[in-house]
């Protein structure tokens, strides 16, 4: 069975929001009460993160800038690349973070080839444009992870989910091995369902090694 491997990108590749970081500098308004009603599933992440970029007029070279050589990436991620290149497994990030910063990372340590499904963002002077687009073509307003692991699933695809976080809980209960750390660990603790946690990246190179 063809083996592909789902994995998160901001908290789970990196070791911590990238968006968040950009919002703390950089938008021009409170944008953690719309990220408290996200949180108490309120709003959908599409519409958070419409109306928090929305708040960031800043061009795209001034926050690359802002970001470049500040991003902490998890350690063994070179080596869950080259691993799953080796065994032929198909390595993707879906991410409900942004497109341009994500790609920008990965160009940074020389992975700029892989591929990445996450919010397209369009610059504009009035804020940032963001949008999410499912596998089918169309907008999707609660961000791409579920749609995304429910396309691989139907190209018979055995998935292998790896994530942290809130938005992980729900497309990691389609995979059919998950491994996880943050809330998304914890969530599976308190509802005892089957993961294997791990600390950094090369836990998953080990795990991955076992199955």
């Amino acid at each position: 069975m063809k083996t592909l491997v789902q994995c998160d990108f901001d908290g789970t590749i990196t070791k911590e929001d990238v968006g968040f970081l950009l919002l703390d500098r950089f938008a021009q308004g409170d944008w953690r009460p719309l990220l408290r009603d996200y949180d108490e599933h309120k709003i959908p992440v599409g519409d958070f993160n419409r109306q928090a970029f929305g708040m960031i007029k800043a061009d795209r070279s001034t926050l690359l800038e802002a970001i470049k050589g500040k991003v902490r990436v998890r350690a063994g991620f070179q080596e869950l690349v080259a691993y799953c290149s080796n065994r032929n497994f198909r390595l993707v990030i879906v991410s409900n973070g942004l497109d341009f910063y994500i790609k920008a990372v990965l160009t940074e340590i020389g992975l700029e080839g892989m591929e990445v499904h996450a919010a397209h963002t369009q610059f504009c002077g009035d804020g940032l444009k963001v949008q999410y687009v499912g596998p089918d073509g169309k907008e999707s307003y609660d961000g791409p992870k579920g749609a995304y692991i429910k396309s691989f699933l139907k190209e018979d695809y055995r998935v292998i989910y790896v994530g942290n976080g809130d938005s992980d809980i729900e497309p990691a209960k389609y995979a059919h091995r998950v491994l996880a750390r943050g809330r998304l660990l914890a969530h599976c603790r308190q509802n005892n369902l089957g993961c294997v946690s791990f600390d950094d990246l090369n836990d998953v190179v080990s795990a991955l090694k076992s199955w």
